[in-house]
């Protein structure tokens, strides 16, 4: 009697559909639906976690590229080989003494007690290189800061956009709820180059 055949993992099955496909732009939606059945007919009850952050986690990797957002191509030429390496002692020696041992951001440094890292402009993930141009010095708090950013600018314009909304439809309690959270935004200096109108 031939043993079962074993069971492949959710990167396995993604993996095994993008190398079907090579070249192509594929949405992740389309290859998501086919791992969940093929995951389903190897007798798993659940539907797969999370497979898109495994694709997500594979592109970063440098095994899938990025079109766009929620597009992903496989090239068997260039799969596996984007180097996502860190800047050497030297590089980062480099910049440091380049930037004056001092946080490009807020201009604290060692002096100041604060632990300074060494960062890419451009994340490695999006293509960023880990050269001496693409290092910049950062304290904790303001690299901190940098990750976060994305989503509170996100937020700043969404509550500037709802206010405007309410504004127009006359509805004052969302309106003052908005106007709050924006002096928010401003007693704390986040995300200043963002300007609404009071």
């Amino acid at each position: 009697m031939k043993p079962p055949e074993p069971r492949k993992t959710i990167r396995q099955l993604i993996q095994e559909y993008f190398e079907a496909h090579p070249m192509e732009d594929l949405k992740h939606g389309p290859v998501v639906d086919w791992v969940t059945e093929q995951w389903r007919q190897q007798g798993h009850k659940e539907p797969p976690r999370d497979p898109w952050r495994t694709i997500r986690r594979l592109h970063q990797e440098g095994w899938l590229i990025k079109v766009r957002k929620g597009v992903y191509r496989y090239d068997p030429e260039l799969a596996g080989k984007v180097s996502l390496d860190d800047f050497t002692p030297e590089q980062k020696q480099a910049i440091l003494q380049r930037d004056g041992y001092r946080c490009v951001i807020c201009g604290k440094g060692l002096a100041d007690g604060v632990e300074l890292h060494v960062d890419h402009i451009k994340p490695r993930h999006l293509g960023g290189r880990s050269e001496i141009e693409n290092g910049q010095t950062l304290c904790a708090q303001c690299n901190f800061r940098k990750k976060i950013y994305k989503q509170t600018e996100t937020g700043k314009r969404m509550f500037i956009r709802l206010l405007e909304l309410a504004e127009k439809e006359g509805d004052t309690a969302t309106a003052q709820f908005c106007r709050e959270v924006l002096k928010v935004y401003e007693k704390h200096g986040v995300n200043d180059h963002i300007r609404w109108e009071r």
